[in-house]
């Protein structure tokens, strides 16, 4: 079972990043930056900020859900709390429309985001790229194609024995019969 994507969570946390970036980002190095920060989460707490679906792909590891927000736009007729606050993408850059608050992010998310932006912020796309090739165990070359990256993977990765993956697994397995379940009741 895999939790319930939050597209709230991830456009709060978007837009800080974008607002630590002067307002606008390539969305290439955001998608990268998001999954640094969701690494650490689960790394520090046994779950993501994003609970976003991630693969390998020629650069590098990418969220794709927040990909698809990005390059497919808002479906028609339906409303995007993404949409609303962030563009389109134009020349590869996303600008920040409008503030997203920061309601559904604790501070302590507040503050990882802060961080993996004074850490990697400085770096262009392509240095970006280039670091996380080297440093990210859990990222495979897909060779053209893509690899989906469990959490599992990252949990292994960042030095996590077999049974606290277990346990985290567990803990992720559970979050995502709630969100089923709830998701069921208000149908």
């Amino acid at each position: 079972m895999t939790p319930r994507f939050r597209e709230d969570k991830t456009t709060q946390a978007a837009a800080i990043l974008i607002g630590l970036s002067e307002g606008t980002i390539n969305y290439m190095k955001l998608v990268k930056l998001l999954y640094l920060v969701d690494r650490e989460a689960l790394n520090r707490w046994g779950q993501p900020v994003t609970f976003d679906d991630y693969f390998s792909m020629d650069h590098g590891p990418v969220l794709s859900r927040t990909l698809d927000l990005i390059n497919e736009g808002a479906r028609p007729g339906r409303s995007s709390y993404w949409h609303e606050h962030i563009s389109p993408p134009e020349d590869y850059f996303v600008t920040l429309l409008q503030s997203a608050g920061t309601d559904k992010l604790s501070d302590a998310e507040i503050d990882l985001i802060r961080e993996v932006h004074e850490e990697y912020g400085h770096m262009d796309k392509w240095e970006l790229v280039d670091l996380l090739h080297q440093m990210l165990p859990e990222w495979i070359d897909p060779q053209g194609s893509s690899a989906p990256i469990a959490y599992e993977d990252i949990l292994t990765a960042v030095g996590k024995d077999e049974s606290e993956v277990r346990c985290i697994r567990n803990e992720l397995d559970l979050i995502a019969y709630v969100d089923e379940r709830l998701s069921e009741e208000t149908l």
